[in-house]
């Protein structure tokens, strides 16, 4: 009924740039918080940045400066603008939301099926 599609990632050069794009759909009454987490290979899936319903924001200190998270309410879409790109934030990259579903009126956790990031020349 509610699920998160992931899109923008592949293949960059160190320095350039990607933009990762979430959209949620289905029976939507409500999202709140919103955020992206990667997983490097053979390694653990981290919190990269996250935003409040009211745009508060949080960014892992890794990525601070590089990236921006931001929302677009009306489309319930969740961006990630990617500068400066190393090697090291080459990941898989998952959307997460919090999202209350119109079929329950009850608040639930999702997540995105991930987009890989390559960084490399």
């Amino acid at each position: 009924q509610v699920q998160l599609v992931e899109s923008g990632g592949g293949l960059v050069q160190p320095g350039g740039s990607l933009r990762l794009s979430c959209a949620a759909s289905g029976s939507i009454f409500r999202i709140g918080a919103m955020g992206w987490y990667r997983q490097a290979p053979g390694k653990g899936r981290d919190r990269v940045a996250t935003i409040t319903s009211s745009s508060s924001t949080y960014y892992a200190n890794s990525v601070k400066g590089r990236f921006t998270i931001s929302r677009d309410n009306a489309k319930n879409t969740v961006y990630l603008q990617m500068n400066s790109l190393k090697p090291e934030d080459t990941a898989v990259y998952y959307c997460n939301a919090n999202i209350v579903t119109s079929a329950t009126m009850s608040q639930y956790n999702f997540w995105g099926q991930g987009t890989q990031v390559i960084v490399s020349s």
